[in-house]
């Protein structure tokens, strides 16, 4: 009998490949979607569940599943109100790890950022560390956070401005080695496949930093 895996942020970049991947992995009988829009086109193993995930809690009867994805985030361009950057970055993910302990689901994995740190002066980093901490308090069985550097991939709202950045940042790439290796550009496709292995491995809770996600991706 195959697995029931729950994604959000099926839309984004990271999401979206995950997604393919597990539309292909014969492991997964199904896959649930929880998104503000529907996605179209997808076959009968997807259901989709759309509603304001800000109020994840109306999702709870059907928030059931072995595996939660959560590849949920924004940026500062898209959400200039810190509030509300806060709410989805912060309040969504840890609405999901609450729901999750509740219905049972012992597997939580979740995309967090290099440099998260609950105790930063940076908005964002910190953010993203008071998430962990959250994240982390709920005692999920297996709950693994990736944090990767710049994300890499084909971004279908990519300005021409960030592309030209991308590519110069690719081009810095052989620069970053000892320490300076996990500044290193994060392909989104191995943020996917990391997510899937760890959560088909024996490995229990853990953080992953972007310099382990692609070792972790291709073996």
């Amino acid at each position: 009998m195959g697995k029931t895996a729950i994604i959000l942020g099926a839309s984004g970049l990271t999401g979206s490949i995950l997604l393919n991947k597990l539309l292909k992995d014969e492991r997964y009988k199904s896959i649930k979607l929880f998104s503000r829009k529907k996605i179209d086109g997808l076959p009968s193993k997807v259901i989709q569940f759309t509603g304001n995930l800000l109020e994840l809690e109306n999702f709870k009867a059907d928030f059931t599943g072995d595996e939660v994805y959560c590849c949920i985030g924004t940026t500062a361009k898209k959400t200039p109100d810190k509030t509300m950057y806060k709410a989805i970055d912060f309040g969504i993910p840890v609405a999901a790890a609450k729901l999750s302990k509740k219905n049972g689901i012992n597997t939580f994995l979740v995309v967090s950022a290099l440099g998260a740190n609950a105790n930063s002066s940076i908005f964002y980093n910190k953010t993203k560390g008071e998430m962990e901490q959250a994240v982390l308090a709920e005692k999920i069985e297996k709950t693994h956070i990736l944090q990767p550097s710049i994300i890499g991939g084909d971004r279908k709202e990519t300005r021409i401005g960030e592309k030209i950045g991308l590519v110069i940042f690719k081009l810095l790439q052989p620069l970053f080695f000892g320490k300076l290796k996990k500044y290193r550009l994060t392909e989104a496709d191995h943020i996917a496949q990391a997510m899937i292995n760890l959560a088909n491995s024996t490995s229990t809770t853990q953080i992953i930093t972007s310099e382990k996600i692609k070792e972790i991706a291709i073996n």
